[in-house]
């Protein structure tokens, strides 16, 4: 039999097992390559470096000289990340950084990823997806890039997405931009379209509102330019992912889904006939050695928004207002009311009782989470109570809102009773459970 003296000293060797890798001139240590980041499927923290690595020429094309948004998942995917802004203290000599400003004025000196060494430095922080800005670290405040996020409500199946990116492949075309689509790698489509870096965020999110308009105008009770949540039917085209310091999973990035499904760039025909599922993290190597990068033209095809930027305005002299920014923004002044409808004031000419607010939307708020199982369940425990209630929701009704606290995520889910008669609405019951995430606030940025 093995003493526990023995038995610990495997422990602890095996504790500190990494590999060491040869990479542009630099030696990158990947620590803990054994650790199942993907349990379900079986995949490890050194897979995923694999992955990257062999589709790192897409991948590059994708985030290069780009600062991004560290979303770490230093336990694999089945716990809950977090976000780190700034670039360890601790870091490489050549791991590179660029200045990035918030909307707040603060600054952070942010990853900016443009080598193989590089990639396999960040992913070996945990990073299972990447998520740049739309900005090069030559010019942080000019993006390079329009962001067209195609976000289909629950319910809404993949034939509807494909018909809405059609309408958005032929506005893009109208107004002179070339449109290169891939898969989300959850459920809905990307499509990313070379700018010349001229225009501030403020106009290029001007420029993705009047685009989001133009399509929802041309695909009605299929596409939707809403912001809030409870006024969504369909496909959501969300041009709040052109404001300042958005960021959005690149091309090639892994998602934390149980499949490790990939978000696949894709030329337009092939995305009209494809099964999202088809593109994993197992799968995507032997595609990109066989036909390459299907991006591999987008720095070349640079384009204008100045067309977009003159429907904006005719949009604007026909009564379109701004539409909501992030609510952590400074209010525009052509801005409408920031203010949900399910929060916002009835009009009507009846008297209101004093400091009463009569909703526009019958919205209740189930549950505040950090865990998003925990967020889940409540809800479960919630139809339980109400199963005639529960009957009566569309998949669309349910709103589950992934929120970003300090440094993780929280999560919120309520229901929209608009489907169910006033007189069936249950009594007012406060969030079970009801985080609030600001308990584990601690200043800076």
């Amino acid at each position: 039999m093995r003493s526990r003296k023995e038995s610990c000293k495997d422990l602890q060797v095996a504790k500190s097992t990494k590999v060491l890798l040869e990479l542009d001139g630099h030696e990158v240590t990947v620590s803990n390559p054994e650790k199942l980041y993907f349990p379900k499927a079986g995949i490890t923290k050194l897979e995923l470096v694999q992955y990257y690595l062999a589709v790192a020429e897409g991948a590059l094309r994708g985030v290069a000289r780009r600062p991004m948004i560290l979303k770490r998942f230093v336990g694999g995917i089945e716990e809950e990340p977090f976000y780190q802004k700034r670039a360890p203290v601790k870091r490489p000599d050549w791991v590179e950084v660029a200045t990035f400003t918030f909307p707040s004025g603060r600054h952070a000196d942010e990853i900016a990823v443009s080598t193989r060494a590089q990639l396999v430095y960040v992913v070996n922080l945990g990073c299972v997806d990447l998520n740049p800005h739309a900005v090069r670290k030559e010019d942080m405040d000019r993006p390079d890039e329009l962001r067209i996020d195609l976000d289909p409500v629950p319910g809404v199946g993949w034939p509807q997405i494909i018909e809405v990116a059609r309408v958005a492949r032929d506005v893009l075309e109208e107004h002179g931009l070339v449109g290169w689509p891939k898969t989300s790698g959850s459920r809905g489509v990307h499509i990313w379209a070379r700018i010349a870096p001229r225009w501030p965020f403020a106009q290029v999110r001007r420029a993705g509102l009047a685009f989001a308009r133009e399509v929802e105008r041309r695909a009605p009770g299929i596409a939707t330019a809403k912001w809030w949540k409870e006024e969504r039917s369909g496909v959501f085209l969300d041009y709040n992912q052109n404001a300042r310091d958005r960021t959005t999973a690149s091309a090639y990035s892994v998602r934390a889904k149980d499949d490790a499904r990939v978000s696949m760039p894709l030329p337009w025909d092939e995305l009209f006939v494809c099964d999202p599922a088809a593109y994993t993290l197992r799968t995507v190597p032997a595609m990109f050695a066989a036909r390459g990068d299907a991006h591999a033209g987008i720095d070349a095809a640079v384009g204008s928004i100045d067309s977009l930027l003159e429907l904006a305005a005719r949009q604007e002299l026909g009564g379109e207002r701004d539409a909501p920014w992030p609510p952590h923004y400074a209010k525009g002044e052509d801005e409408a009311p920031r203010v949900a409808p399910s929060r916002a004031r009835a009009t009507s000419a009846a008297p209101k009782p004093a400091g009463k607010r009569t909703p526009k939307h019958p919205v209740i708020t189930i549950a505040n989470a950090k865990q998003k199982a925990d967020a889940l369940a409540a809800l479960e425990r919630w139809k339980q109570r109400y199963p005639s209630i529960a009957a009566q929701l569309a998949a669309e009704d349910v709103l589950i809102d992934t929120n970003r606290g300090r440094a993780t995520a929280w999560y919120r889910v309520r229901v929209n009773l608009k489907n169910v008669p006033a007189a069936e609405h249950p009594p007012p019951e406060p969030p079970d459970p009801d985080y609030d995430w600001k308990t584990e606030w601690t200043g800076g940025s």
